[in-house]
């Protein structure tokens, strides 16, 4: 079980319950489809994703960036059992999906990316810390069937 300080938890709620999920989430998933192009094999049926005019102006990469982080969302509600929380998750990604667990990480690195770039000056190194935690915890747990 992850421990949260209550400086984490203050620092993981003011960027969660920022966050402008129709903005942020596509960006995040645009940036890693198109930094890492071997992302796109799981996105086939999304339809045009040739370059990366194509993927930005997609509305179902869009849309999926949306879900993703309502998923963060669960993750954040949950703090205390996020293992437990994605267990449905990760068995899902896992067994049908066949996605690579590694990309779990790649897209919290784009996310973490956009987001400091939305914070500015305010993503300081104690924000990041905190961030660049539970986004480590939710890959995890993403990844825990795959173990």
């Amino acid at each position: 079980m992850v421990e949260w300080t209550d400086q984490e938890r203050t620092i993981i709620n003011g960027i969660m319950t920022s966050l402008d999920y129709e903005d942020v989430g596509a960006k995040a998933l645009c940036r890693c489809l198109i930094v890492y192009p071997w992302t796109q094999r799981y996105f086939g049926a999304f339809g045009n994703l040739y370059n990366a005019e194509a993927i930005k102006t997609n509305p179902q990469i869009a849309a999926h960036g949306v879900k993703i982080l309502h998923g963060l969302d669960r993750a954040y509600k949950n703090m205390d059992n996020i293992k437990e929380t994605y267990a449905e998750l990760s068995v899902l990604h896992s067994e049908k999906l066949h996605v690579d667990p590694d990309n779990f990480r790649l897209l919290a690195d784009c996310l973490t990316i956009v987001i400091a770039s939305k914070m500015g000056n305010a993503f300081k190194p104690d924000v990041q810390a905190a961030w660049q935690k539970f986004l480590s915890v939710v890959v995890s747990a993403l990844g825990r069937q795959y173990h």
